[in-house]
Parts: structure tokens; C-alpha cells; sequence
């Protein structure tokens, strides 16, 4: 009677066990609804704005998993708030200004005589700063900074306007002595109840220590050692002749 022998099977590596792949995205939207409704309103205003397109409130859960249709403070926190437009059935950013191109841009800075503030601008859509560079660079408009803030000014530069200026006028602005110390007239704009651009005692300084601005230099206070009058001692238990000795040294 023959015996055989059976080889045992190879052993088959089996894959680790991961979580399901939606582990996270459901930990993200747990975390989501329970973070207060002004976190859930930046969350979609950020997505409008980068995305400049309208959405749906299914829509805007697939994207960032805001349930503004099912929570109703959410819902009419986003159709009440200043930057989101809603038409009923989506929401869309509402800028500042409604404009979408360069031309649109430079048609609305035309409309403010007396300037526009950039900040007000900034928003309008993506490429809206280096439209504005393009139009300076083009000379279609002036970017100003105001002398009380560091606020930029954009103002439409007409060239259909022709300014003439009086003779006289003229005569009188070149008669005009200017003091030659920039730290006199630094006073006199001050005594007028105007703002200097810039700190004259600051940049005279500057090119003084070779356009480093220097502190001055503090004096260090001498730390006093030993005992003082003042000082309360609680070291009862030391010797006498001891405590004599810290007294006389300090």
C-alpha cells in the first residue's frame, strides 16, 4: 500500500486592512456640521469667490459639504449675506463692483472723477490687479496713495482734458522760497495741520548711519548685589556672627 504525500499550498499575502476610503470624507462632514454656522458660511463665500461660477445647495454640498438646504440658518445666513447673490435656485459671489474685464474696469474708474478705492476693486475678479497695472502702464489712470493711510487711489487720467494754467499762478508757485532744511518744512506742514509723506528726522538719520535706521542705545541699570535695607532677612537660624558679616559687606 502506497502513501502519498501532499505539499501544502503556498501562502497567499493578504492585503493589509484599510479603512473604507470614505472614513475621512465622513469624519470631514461630521466635523463640518458641527462647527458654528459662521465657519459653514466662509467655507461657501470661498468657494464662490474662487470659482466664480453659481451652485446649486446640492451642488455646494458635492463641493464642500456645507448642507445649506438642509439647515435652515445656514441657508438663509448665505441668501441674506452682502457678497453672495441668489436668484432662487443658485448662489453666485456679488463683488463689490459687477465688472469682468479690463475694458469694464476702466469704464467704471472713468465713472469716479474724484477716484475709487483699489480695496473696493479687489474683488471684482481674478486678474483685477494686473488689469490695473496694464491700465497704469498704459497711462489710462493714476494709482495713488492717500497721505493719511497706505490706501491706493485708482483715478481715469482724460486726455481730452487740457488744463491751462494762469501766468500768474505760475509766477507765484516759482517766487515761492522753500526753506532749504527738509526739517523746516517737515514743521511748517505741521503748523499748517497737514500730515508730512514721510519722517524727515527719520531719513536724515538714515543717511547719516549709512541707511540703517539706529536706535539709541539704552543705558543698562547697574543690578545692586548683596543685602539692602530693604531687604527683609528670614534666615533666622543662621549664625549671628554669620548675618554680621552679610550685613557689613552689603
Amino acid at each position: 500500500m502506497s502513501t502519498t504525500t501532499t505539499t501544502p499550498a503556498p501562502r497567499i499575502a493578504l492585503p493589509a486592512v484599510r479603512f473604507s476610503h470614505d472614513t475621512e470624507r465622513l469624519q470631514r462632514i461630521h466635523n463640518i456640521r458641527k462647527s458654528p454656522v459662521g465657519a459653514q458660511i466662509k467655507l461657501v463665500i470661498d468657494l464662490l469667490f474662487k470659482s466664480r461660477q453659481s451652485f446649486t445647495a446640492e451642488q455646494i454640498y458635492n463641493a464642500c459639504y456645507v448642507n445649506v438646504k438642509g439647515n435652515k440658518t445656514v441657508f438663509d445666513s448665505l441668501a441674506q449675506n452682502p457678497k453672495v447673490q441668489y436668484d432662487g435656485k443658485c448662489f453666485s459671489y456679488k463683488p463689490t463692483h459687477s465688472v469682468r474685464n479690463q475694458k469694464e474696469l476702466l469704464e467704471l474708474i472713468r465713472e469716479f472723477a474724484f477716484g475709487i478705492a483699489v480695496a473696493d476693486l479687489k474683488d471684482a475678479y481674478p486678474t483685477v490687479m494686473e488689469d490695473l497695472q496694464a491700465l497704469k502702464v498704459k497711462n489710462l489712470i493714476w494709482l495713488l496713495s492717500r497721505s493719511d493711510s497706505k490706501e491706493e487711489i485708482a483715478y481715469p487720467n482724460d486726455h481730452n482734458i487740457h488744463i491751462k494754467v494762469d501766468d500768474e499762478l505760475k509766477k507765484l508757485f516759482r517766487s515761492t522760497e522753500l526753506p532749504k532744511d527738509l526739517l523746516d518744512i517737515h514743521r511748517d506742514l505741521q503748523k499748517n495741520g497737514m500730515k508730512p509723506a514721510t519722517n524727515t528726522a527719520n531719513r536724515t538719520l538714515m543717511a547719516q548711519n549709512g541707511n540703517i535706521l539706529r536706535k539709541p542705545e539704552q543705558k543698562k541699570r547697574k543690578r545692586k548685589t548683596g543685602i539692602s535695607k530693604r531687604t527683609k532677612i528670614t534666615n533666622a537660624h543662621l549664625p549671628p556672627d554669620l548675618l554680621e558679616i552679610l550685613m557689613a559687606e552689603s
